[in-house]
């Protein structure tokens, strides 16, 4: 789209240039005002041209001051030509950037995803939690038992286990282990839950890091369609101002045939162009609809693309912030912390578990005749209960050495992980930090050259106005303002990319300002 915009430029500019030779002069009044217009724009672009950058915050501001009028979208054309334009539609519901990274924050499939693995997470912590003491289990049951009277000296009855006198026996019991010493099987089984968590908490962090660039490349990527097609739109626009009157002329043997091709040519190109920046801003609000959870109604703000905020600084500044923000590394190290903790549990269980065991139990069946003497047993009738200490030792020495081993091995692999994590973010940044540097001196560059064309291009019309230039030397000016112009606008876009993918390389999203 960008390639096609451009020559979409150069084509709107030199057909300006083109008409400009067909109009007559206007009045000295109006030309000594539009050149005195021209003449202010250059004074405010070299008062802007010396401004000192923000320096490198934390955070850098990205939004005018409490109270300061908010900056809206200006011509991306001089302001001594301007085109007439149709007033723009109705819009949605106009979100902020900051907006759409909360939502997508909030609403993006994967990280909800995210996010519902770490409740599963803190789950299994409520579970090592309160396993260890809920080891009690409940059993009874109910039947039918003979009628059964008499001591353990004397019955008249049989010992015969269906009769023709029956009634109901029941019987309900519990028992159970509260652990009182595992010698670390417990606290090592939590600490080695609550990393699971850490590492729950920086996945949801990664999954936002993904969503975040992927927002601030579709909300630039808008702006940027925007811009775009408000160049085209008013290049149309002052073409069609001339169309007819090329096509009377010709008509009439005054015009010629070969420029009025020439024009239509490019009319038919620049509609051309206006459907890629049509498709590119469609594709950029869908894209922005789905990342935000927005279904419908979702625009933003009527706001030229600007450069972020954030400044650059020395390379070993990201690289902290990557050692200490940075989600992979962050769950590499929770990984660690996790598998130390399972190393220990393994280990602990070389050792036996001492509890206090409680249990009590009752039966009764009515027709049988309950016996009082302490010295009959009497399995029909009964109340127990006790409690004491309990020794339980799993003593499979040789296979729990093979299970220490294996966590062991399982430990040495992911502080392999972590290095591995080290290295390769570390990497990452500096690639990411070589190509922000790279973009922002190509931006510094475009926007000199996009000055000094203006300044070209104004000097040429004031030239012109004041008799000193023809009129057909506005064309190359004005080909290569529109050509600096629309490299500073890609330049500008691919340094915000630069900025946002830096911050994700990083895990450092403080550093930009997305209040636009």
């Amino acid at each position: 789209m960008r390639a096609g915009c451009i020559l979409a430029f150069l084509g709107a500019w030199a057909l300006w240039g083109g008409a400009a030779l067909a109009q007559p002069a206007g009045p000295p009044e109006a030309r000594e005002g539009r050149g005195a217009a021209a003449t202010d724009d250059t004074e405010d672009e070299r008062s802007t041209e010396g401004r000192t950058p923000p320096g490198d915050d934390d955070s850098s501001p990205g939004s005018s001051p409490q109270g300061a009028p908010s900056k809206i979208r200006e011509p991306a054309v001089p302001s001594t030509w301007q085109f007439a334009t149709a007033p723009a539609p109705a819009r949605g519901r106009q979100l902020t950037l900051a907006q759409c990274l909360a939502l997508a924050e909030q609403n993006y499939p994967k990280v909800r995803e995210a996010r519902a693995r770490l409740s599963h997470k803190q789950a299994r912590l409520w579970e090592a939690k309160t396993a260890p003491f809920s080891e009690f289990r409940v059993a009874g049951g109910a039947g039918i038992a003979p009628t059964v009277r008499g001591t353990a000296v004397y019955s008249p009855n049989s010992d015969v286990a269906l009769t023709s006198n029956m009634a109901l026996a029941w019987q309900v019991g519990i028992e159970g282990l509260v652990p009182l010493w595992t010698f670390g099987k417990i606290t090592n089984l939590w600490d080695a839950a609550e990393a699971d968590i850490e590492l729950g908490r920086h996945d949801v962090k990664k999954e936002q890091n993904a969503v975040r660039l992927n927002v601030r490349r579709a909300y630039y990527g808008l702006q940027l369609a925007r811009d775009s097609l408000i160049l085209v739109r008013e290049a149309t626009s002052r073409i069609d101002r001339y169309l007819g009157d090329l096509e009377r002329r010709v008509e009439e043997g005054d015009g010629d045939e070969i420029d009025l091709l020439k024009l239509k040519m490019q009319r038919a190109e620049l509609e051309a162009r206006e459907s890629e920046a049509v498709e590119a801003e469609q594709v950029a609000l869908a894209s922005l609809r789905f990342l935000t959870g927005v279904e419908a109604g979702l625009d933003i703000p009527d706001r030229p693309l600007e450069q972020v905020g954030h400044r650059l600084g020395p390379v070993s500044r990201y690289l902290e912030a990557a050692r200490l923000f940075r989600p992979e590394i962050n769950m590499a190290r929770a990984g660690v912390l996790a598998r130390k903790a399972q190393v220990r549990l393994e280990r602990a269980k070389f050792y036996p578990d001492i509890g206090l065991v409680l249990a009590a139990r009752l039966v009764r069946a009515e027709e049988v005749t309950d016996q009082r003497n302490p010295f009959a047993h009497d399995p029909a009738n009964f109340a127990s209960y006790g409690f004491g200490l309990a020794l339980r030792w799993k003593v499979d020495f040789l296979p729990q050495s093979a299970r220490v081993a294996q966590a062991e091995a399982q430990l040495e692999e992911v502080r392999a992980t972590e290095r591995f994590a080290l290295g390769g973010v570390g990497v990452e940044v500096e690639k990411a930090f070589a190509e922000a540097e790279a973009a922002n001196k190509r931006l510094d560059a475009w926007t000199r050259a996009t000055q000094f064309a203006r300044q070209w291009l104004i000097k040429v019309q004031q030239g012109i106005d004041i008799g000193t230039f023809d009129a057909e030397d506005i064309v190359e000016p004005s080909k290569e303002y529109a050509l600096r112009k629309f490299s500073q606008m890609s330049a500008t876009y691919d340094f915000n990319i630069a900025i946002a993918q830096l911050a994700q390389a990083t895990g450092w999203d403080g550093m930009l300002s997305d209040s636009q």
